[in-house]
């Protein structure tokens, strides 16, 4: 495996001399343990002397009880990057795909076929245990891209099955046609809807076909009363958590970068709303995540070394992937 790079993320002067670059301190542990099933650990985000690499993010995870974590990618560099990372690196599961914003031009370009010759293969690797993020995005794409994002949607669907692997779905303003989708062209067994931004109608919908819900830090925002709303009516069996790290970083710390170690934040906040104990909470969503992904325990292929303890990360410049 190539050293992993960093993927920088533009700006300005002003961003850059902001204190709010600085990544938060670490919180109290939990009592319990946890996972973060959807991060991003190629992205290096704060300023440039404040950037942590995928080994120091997993390190402070450990330290706070964030057990281990799915690294998720979203081309087919990352993609590519995210399983090979699973394959040296216990603490690593992988997720596999191309995201939906970058669906159509990938048609334009007559590649996208291509590409998700690549996401089948990968599928196959044996510590890649979901396909996504894939989806439907009508925030960024116009509907002239929109029958690309469906094909890619669909195709990913495919994967998911044939694999045997989870889905973790990209919903951004498409509730109804991601749903849509879903029901016509029949969900995997363990469906999972990243960085839940429905309410409680679209959880009871999710819940009553079997399907996930992942919450991140936005269930903390004081403007989230229909987040909070949905975790209240799902079963708690059909509930996960993430950070979707460096994004959606939860209250207190808005502005900052998010990391899997700042997950303590998001669980409490949610212990809290439905009233349980913090270790009742987390020991259920740790039991879900390993229901949905199987067991981090799995050996690790044979002849691959675990990912050193430390070592240099090389970079190079690309616009980070949405959320």
């Amino acid at each position: 495996m190539t050293e992993p790079f960093i993927r920088q993320r533009h700006r300005s002067a002003d961003e850059a001399a902001s204190k709010k670059l600085q990544y938060p301190p670490l919180p109290d542990p939990l009592d319990g343990v946890v996972y973060d099933n959807h991060t991003h650990l190629e992205i290096a985000d704060g300023g440039p002397d404040n950037q942590l690499d995928f080994r120091e993010q997993l390190a402070r995870a450990s330290a706070v009880g964030v057990r281990g974590v799915v690294q998720v990618g979203t081309d087919v560099v990352t993609s590519r990057w995210s399983a090979e990372l699973a394959a040296r690196e216990p603490r690593v599961l992988a997720a596999v795909a191309i995201h939906p914003n970058d669906a159509p031009e990938l048609e334009a370009a007559g590649e996208l076929d291509a590409a998700l010759t690549v996401i089948d293969e990968l599928a196959a690797r044996a510590r890649v245990r979901a396909v996504g993020e894939t989806g439907l995005d009508f925030f960024r794409t116009d509907d002239e891209g929109r029958p690309a994002q469906f094909r890619s949607f669909e195709a990913h669907i495919e994967i998911a099955k044939r694999h045997g692997l989870a889905l973790q779905i990209h919903d951004r303003d498409a509730h109804d046609e991601v749903i849509e989708t879903l029901l016509r062209v029949g969900a995997p067994e363990r469906t999972v809807f990243h960085c839940f931004s429905g309410d409680a109608a679209m959880a009871r919908i999710a819940a009553d076909n079997g399907w996930y819900v992942s919450f991140a830090g936005t269930v903390t925002f004081t403007n989230a009363a229909s987040l909070r709303e949905a975790l209240t009516v799902i079963d708690r069996d059909r509930i996960l958590v993430e950070t979707d790290a460096p994004y959606l970083t939860p209250h207190p710390l808005r502005g900052r970068p998010n990391a899997p170690y700042v997950m303590p934040y998001t669980v409490r906040a949610m212990a809290a709303h439905l009233e349980i104990d913090e270790l009742e909470l987390s020991a259920q969503l740790a039991t879900t995540t390993e229901t949905v992904y199987g067991s981090w325990d799995t050996e690790l292929p044979e002849g691959i070394a675990p990912a050193p303890a430390r070592a240099a990360a090389s970079t190079s410049s690309a616009n980070a992937g949405p959320q």
